[in-house]
């Protein structure tokens, strides 16, 4: 509802997402280095009054939200995991473009994992949650960087295969929230302890 915002934040950096494989159910932690980017993530945050928090369950997003530490507690949402890539998982686009010419997770099929659909109606039910727990407060989720990109587009009312517009780098700090009656994105991948200060209700 107008007044609401959604700050979206993908985990910290992994050994996978290092070098670009595709991590869906594949449980791994930070690296070092994620685990600081989760801590400039927390200073990014400065000055902000978050009523709810969620996250995945996975350690990757648990880790950084911990490390983050909102002040209002963490819910794990299981609608927050990441895509199930299927037989893709754990590779790289580069590395499945040899087989099959293109290749992407926006436009072909994701043999034995979910559809873009599928992604887009676990965003739906997340953001049914935001709906009816955060009413005109202020809300962070920690996820991961398809999931949210899915959940960025249907935020703005968008198909759910158009979150291949919206590129999450690792513990940057993207903001949703209104323009008037409109959901827009406000801002997208603040890092490196940069503030983002909360927007004027126009």
């Amino acid at each position: 509802m107008p007044g609401s915002h959604l700050l979206v934040i993908r985990h910290g950096q992994t050994e996978w997402s290092k070098v670009g494989k595709h991590t869906g159910r594949t449980d791994i932690p930070l690296t070092e280095r994620g685990r600081q980017e989760a801590r400039d993530a927390a200073r990014t945050l400065g000055g902000w009054e978050v009523d709810h928090a969620y996250s995945s369950p996975l350690v990757r997003a648990r880790e950084t939200a911990e490390l983050v530490s909102p002040t209002c507690g963490l819910v794990i949402d299981d609608a927050l995991v990441e895509w199930d890539y299927g037989v893709y998982e754990g590779e790289t686009t580069a590395q499945t473009r040899q087989r099959i010419d293109g290749w992407s997770v926006w436009t072909h099929e994701i043999v034995g994992g979910e559809s873009v659909d599928a992604v887009g109606a676990r965003a739906d039910r997340f953001l049914d949650r935001f709906d009816r727990e955060v009413g005109d407060g202020t809300a962070v989720v920690f996820a991961h960087g398809h999931l949210l990109a899915v959940l960025i587009a249907r935020w703005c009312g968008l198909p759910a295969i158009e979150g291949r517009r919206f590129a999450l780098a690792t513990a940057t700090v993207s903001l949703l929230g209104w323009h008037r009656e409109d959901r827009v994105v406000r801002a997208m991948n603040h890092r490196c302890g940069d503030v983002l200060d909360p927007p004027s209700r126009d």
